[in-house]
């Protein structure tokens, strides 16, 4: 069996673009023709991109399906045009090496579409220490199903029980949770720490750099000591 893994979303827990989608998303519908308030973006972001857009646009819309296409267009337009503002959240790097000193596995469990995966895996500059990684591409539907973490413990070669998923949003830890796989919540995605701990989180962190100060003590040390104790 493969050494047990750490499953990491990208955006909001290691690079600090959740604000940019909600800006990016906020311009779309507004071409679209649709007044949305960036609060309810906000709250779906990290949400499959088909869901959000169900979850915000009018259901009683002649030209509904057209409506969202462009919008989900216009989103990735948008947000890629912000690229230049995208960057590690504090502590990413250190906290991937990190992780990776342990022996465990660093695998990208994102659901972000490949140009844009392309772009974080870019800033996040880490490639050589990643095992696994998936994408958009690996789900017809993305969190909070948990679809995406299943595709992520198959490509890791791990049960759920030898992983830890790290996410920033309410639907990460959901989607987790459905796949049986334990969630470290981060605050740095603009969820609160009581939020998140409602949502099932077993540990909540600011940010990783707080996460790497805290190791040892955290989830993924005590699976790292596991292993090293077997």
């Amino acid at each position: 069996m493969s050494t047990p893994a750490i499953l990491f979303d990208i955006d909001g827990t290691l690079v600090d673009s959740n604000y940019l989608h909600v800006h990016a998303w906020q311009r779309a519908f507004a071409e679209v023709g649709l007044d949305v308030e960036a609060w309810r973006i906000h709250r779906g972001i990290g949400m499959d991109g088909s869901s959000l857009l169900e979850e915000l646009t009018p259901e009683d819309s002649s030209d509904g399906d057209d409506v969202k296409a462009r919008a989900k267009d216009l989103h990735s337009r948008f947000y890629l045009e912000t690229a230049h503002l995208l960057k590690p959240l504090p502590g990413t790097r250190r906290l991937l090496d990190l992780v990776a000193a342990t022996g465990l596995q660093v695998v990208l469990a994102t659901s972000a579409p490949e140009d844009e995966l392309a772009l974080l895996r870019k800033i996040l500059d880490k490639d050589e220490i990643v095992s696994a990684v998936t994408s958009s591409d690996d789900v017809d539907t993305a969190k909070p199903r948990p679809d995406i973490v299943a595709v992520a413990l198959q490509r890791a070669d791990v049960g759920a029980d030898r992983a830890v998923f790290v996410g920033d949003s309410i639907w990460d830890i959901r989607a987790a949770s459905r796949a049986g796989v334990e969630c470290i919540g981060f605050e740095s995605g603009g969820v609160d720490l009581f939020r998140l701990q409602n949502e099932g989180a077993v540990a909540v962190y600011r940010n990783p750099g707080d996460l790497a100060d805290h190791l040892d003590d955290s989830p993924i040390g005590r699976l790292a000591a596991s292993v090293a104790q077997s």
